[in-house]
């Protein structure tokens, strides 16, 4: 199942053939000190892309020295207008050169080109977002109840350093998270971007040299996690880790992280629960469910992956559920049709199919999809199961695929008990015409983003938070860019 690559533009196809990409360190594409490189695939086609670096701890402290070296010396004598204006032409260089990131992210990790194509409205919120947080960044003047005259307040100073360790699911906007709070505060940053998924961060960056970006305040050191990720998020240079990856990874990297008492933000694994109730519209509910497990082919940390129904509806919501499904278009993420497209890789797709076995196993209910296409590519048609119970694995663990479980409710007591079994805490929904019922689920369930009669908006101003296993730490929001500064009292003896 693939599709030619005529359609790319010229600049992708400059980029993709130079066949070796480097690291990105002070501003320089340079080779991992040992040389080693890991090979990166099309998960359309399965055809081998080109290879990255593989850096390792000297390349990430290398790096670290970079970072180091930017954030005190030129780029902490910018003012908040300097590094606003730099924040307004990276929405322009978006405005201008989004296509080509867009190729290159779904070719890199599968996503359809409809889909890599419209997060461009999102990257552009989150550069405005943090385009307009950089001149608001403000202390305190206090009163106090100290003897004589005694003036007292508190500034806000950039942290430092960032790690941040981004996932391969959607780098085009996960990476502005940290890029943009880091252009907006003053901190720099190393980014150690998934290896699976390193092509598109890698141009960014670049990128953002060319309109400005002064070298060493974001550097890039591709490899994988178990080293170059490791190294980063131990090494006693690096003040602050975002990371978003899987709660075992996120362990890790808390026990790491006290080599000198990093902050953190951590998001996680996640089992949302999605909640339809027995007066909801299922003209929206339908396809709004449907997309809240299948978009991007279900590889997102906050998709509804357990659809709980009312039991009075349950049997006509699964079968509108299961021919909305058949009607999804499986294909190569460069074809402008595409729906759904590829899993990352190999291993996930066995992984996945792992996982349908273990439904069929365990007593679940195959209502469609349930196979991996043969061929070339990593495809799994999008897979609903019924008569699925809490004590099933399909419902109980992540399955970061196509994969979805149907779990009937008698009352919303019972949805809200059966929404919160789980050890996540990432997100949820529900689907009511009643305000009352709606809010009253929004505020039993336990988690750390829910939606209303929608799901999976995110705006940058009013952000995105897990609880739980699912990670902390605030993303978007003013919590958001506190994360990235600290607080400095001031007393003024006059």
């Amino acid at each position: 199942m693939t599709a030619p690559r005529q359609t790319i533009g010229e600049n992708t196809r400059r980029f993709l053939d130079r066949e070796n990409h480097g690291l990105l360190i002070d501003g320089a594409v340079i080779p991992a000190a040992n040389g080693a490189e890991i090979d990166v695939f099309d998960p359309s086609s399965g055809e081998r892309l080109g290879r990255i670096a593989a850096g390792e701890a000297v390349d990430v402290d290398l790096a670290v020295k970079a970072a180091r070296i930017a954030f005190e010396g030129e780029w902490s004598r910018w003012s908040p207008y300097q590094r606003q204006a730099l924040l307004f032409k990276a929405y322009d260089l978006l405005e201008r050169r989004f296509d080509e990131l867009a190729e290159i992210e779904s070719l890199d990790m599968g996503a359809p080109i409809s889909r890599t194509r419209a997060t461009k409205a999102g990257a552009q919120r989150m550069v405005q977002f943090f385009a307009a947080m950089a001149l608001n960044i403000r202390g305190e003047t206090l009163q106090n109840g100290l003897p004589g005259e005694v003036t007292t307040m508190t500034l806000r100073a950039p942290v430092g350093v960032i790690g941040g360790i981004t996932p391969w699911n959607g780098s085009l906007t996960a990476i502005w998270w940290i890029a943009g709070a880091v252009m907006a505060t003053g901190c720099t940053a190393v980014l150690k971007p998934a290896a699976e998924a390193s092509l598109s961060v890698l141009h960014l960056i670049e990128m953002l040299h060319e309109i400005g970006l002064p070298k060493g305040v974001i550097n890039v050191v591709t490899g994988h996690g178990a080293s170059a990720g490791d190294a980063l998020a131990r090494h006693g240079d690096v003040d602050r880790i975002a990371f978003t990856g899987s709660t075992a990874t996120g362990r890790r990297i808390i026990e790491a992280s006290t080599t000198n008492i990093k902050r953190l933000q951590l998001e996680l694994g996640g089992k949302s629960p999605d909640i339809v109730c027995a007066d909801a519209d299922l003209d929206r509910a339908v396809p709004g469910a449907a997309m809240g497990i299948f978009n991007n082919s279900g590889q997102i940390c906050f998709a509804g992956s357990r659809i709980v129904v009312a039991r009075s509806i349950a049997e006509e919501f699964t079968a509108r559920l299961a021919e909305y499904t058949r009607g999804l278009r499986l294909g190569p993420s460069l074809d402008p049709d595409t729906q759904l497209g590829p899993l990352i890789s190999q291993a996930q797709r066995d992984s996945v199919m792992a996982y349908v076995e273990a439904g069929r196993a365990e007593g679940a209910e195959l209502v469609c999809g349930g196979e991996a296409l043969s061929g070339p590519g990593w495809f799994v048609r999008p897979t609903v199961f019924g008569g699925v119970d809490m004590e099933m694995t399909i419902a109980r663990e992540e399955i970061f695929g196509p994969v979805v479980s149907v779990i009937p409710f008698d009352d919303i007591d019972e949805a809200i008990t059966i929404g919160n079994r789980t050890e996540y805490g990432l997100a949820g929904a529900v689907w009511s015409r009643d305000v009352s019922t709606a809010l009253n689920v929004v505020e039993q369930i336990r988690s750390g983003t829910m939606w209303v009669n929608c799901y999976g908006l995110i705006d940058p101003i009013t952000g995105f938070n897990g609880t739980k296993m699912s990670g902390y730490g605030a993303k978007g929001g003013l919590a958001h860019l506190d994360t990235y500064l600290y607080t400095k009292s001031v007393y003024i003896q006059r």
